[in-house]
């Protein structure tokens, strides 16, 4: 069999008809879903982070274009969420649109956004608690075995991520409608936060931290204590305009969330028309967040102080406060809340992507049919979801932290750009089928959608790009020794009976 076969849209469509996961989520409960999954580390870390490296005060800019990707690449999933319902997400449309051997570069692809991206939010969820208890958790047993403190203690595992990692995976077990109203109640907390924080922040904003508005070429490099270069400007991507490229790679990890409403599609009440609400609405919602959040802490405190990473990173926000906003000491641990809130929305979501994704290669035969076994009551992916546990548990307990977003990046912008030449594709193949949203200026918003998103891949450093190819290659290896020959599609007497009546309707 051919490594382009599609699998039969007929197919996937009966498959989703007759699915027997529960559609419990309106459009509403979509949107929060969406706004729980991007509104996270990102927003908190990501952005000093893009600010100190690349873009300086224009990370606004570099959120804008970020955005702009985003946006392409959004309203090309709102037209596959609303045609093809499925569980999946780009794993889906890919199968349909590219062929299987695509499809699952895709899938493999999206368990680094997924499950690879939970295990490291957990892991920093854990030192977030740690700091807001004053550092009340023995080193021991919220570090992996392979840290030691400055005083000599050697971790044992990292016990707070796993309890969190466990707490949602069984909210996650006992039902989707469940985990979507902690999801909202989470989105709100974290929200607030993040008004309040741009509303009093924006009374300390000093005008002078805009001057220059982007890194000037031939700014000196900012040397570590031990003499190191910690950021060199003399790249493309480190200054200038295409410092709004490189910030945008950065901050893109941000972004990532919205594309894992589409996973829910078998989970809608009506998903042909609360997918796009879903994907869309989050996507606005966030971008405004994020645009004003980014000009509130640029110009709240220098962006030089963000290359410093005594200063940026993790603790960004809370040195902005500390130092620049006097009086307000007590929203750096509301931020510090948020932090944690936002997180745990993160991880919640993580989580369901990626079983939800499993879900549907298992159905497809490309991975064990465990992963599609649904519970006889909560009628969730309860297998998967254990497995999921187990896997991303193992690394947050035993492996130390390490910075992941722009792999993670990575997946999710490789993602997008298939998506994107995916619409092109059924356009050209497909015109009969319904849309019930149709992506607008074809073939003008794909084709941007695809280039945006490969420039920002282009941004990322070398490293990330060697590590995920390297993850590739891996993911292939499996497909050639397991799942090319055990996929329904090579087994004709496994496939679905095409539902030719259904796309009539």
């Amino acid at each position: 069999m051919s490594l382009w076969r599609k699998k039969p849209l007929g197919d996937l469509l009966a498959q989703a008809e007759g699915s027997s996961l529960k559609r419990t989520l309106g459009a509403w409960s979509l949107v929060a879903l969406g706004i729980g999954a991007i509104i996270g580390a990102g927003l908190f870390v990501r952005t000093a982070a893009a600010a100190g490296q690349a873009a300086g005060p224009g990370v606004t800019m570099a959120f804008v274009v970020a955005a702009i990707g985003c946006a392409f690449a959004g309203l090309c999933y709102a037209e596959f969420a609303s045609m093809i319902p499925i569980a999946g997400s780009a794993y889906a449309y890919s199968y349909v649109t590219m062929g299987e051997i695509i499809a699952w570069i895709i899938g493999w692809a999206l368990i680094m956004e997924y499950a690879l991206g939970a295990a490291t939010v957990s892991i920093a969820w854990s030192e977030y608690l740690n700091n807001l208890l004053g550092g009340g958790i023995p080193y021991e047993w919220c570090h992996s075995p392979f840290e030691v403190s400055q005083s000599g203690v050697q971790g044992i595992m990292n016990l707070p991520a796993i309890v969190i990692l466990s707490l949602l995976t069984l909210l996650l077990i006992k039902g989707t409608q469940e985990s979507a109203f902690i999801n909202a109640i989470i989105v709100f907390v974290k929200v607030a936060i993040v008004l309040l924080f741009i509303f009093i922040g924006w009374q300390f904003i000093n005008p002078t931290n805009y001057d220059p508005y982007l890194i000037p070429e031939g700014t000196a490099p900012v040397l570590k204590p031990d003499g190191t270069i910690k950021n060199a400007y003399d790249g493309f991507f480190r200054h200038g305009w295409g410092g709004i490229i490189g910030g945008a790679g950065i901050v893109f990890f941000a972004f990532i969330g919205f594309d894992a409403v589409s996973t829910a599609a078998q989970e809608a009440k009506n998903p042909k028309r609360d997918m796009p609400i879903g994907i869309l609405g989050s996507l606005v919602v966030c971008t405004i967040l994020y645009i004003l959040f980014g000009h509130v802490l640029t110009g709240v405190a220098n962006w030089k102080d963000f290359a410093d990473p005594a200063k940026g990173g993790e603790a960004s926000v809370a040195y902005a406060i500390s130092n620049f906003m006097p009086g307000y000491e007590w929203l750096a641990t509301a931020v510090t809340i948020a932090i944690l809130a936002g997180f745990s929305s993160v991880i919640l979501v993580m989580l369901m992507g990626q079983s939800r994704v499993f879900y549907t290669m298992s159905t497809d035969g490309l991975i064990p049919k465990v992963f599609s076994d649904l519970h006889p009551k909560f009628q969730t992916p309860y297998k998967a979801n254990i497995i999921l546990f187990v896997f991303v548990g193992l690394f947050a307990a035993f492996v130390p932290i390490h910075v992941a977003g722009d792999l993670t990046s990575f997946g999710t912008l490789f993602a997008f750009i298939l998506v994107s030449i995916g619409v092109l594709i059924m356009r050209k193949t497909s015109p009969e089928i319904q849309r019930p949203f149709k992506t607008p200026l074809v073939p003008f918003v794909p084709i941007m959608g695809a280039l945006v998103c490969l420039g920002m891949i282009i941004g990322l450093d070398s490293q990330t790009l060697i590590v995920a190819a390297v993850w590739m290659v891996a993911g292939l290896l499996i497909y050639f020794l397991y799942s090319r020959h055990r996929s329904k599609l090579r087994n004709p007497s496994e496939i679905l009976t095409h539902a030719s009546d259904f796309l009539k309707h």
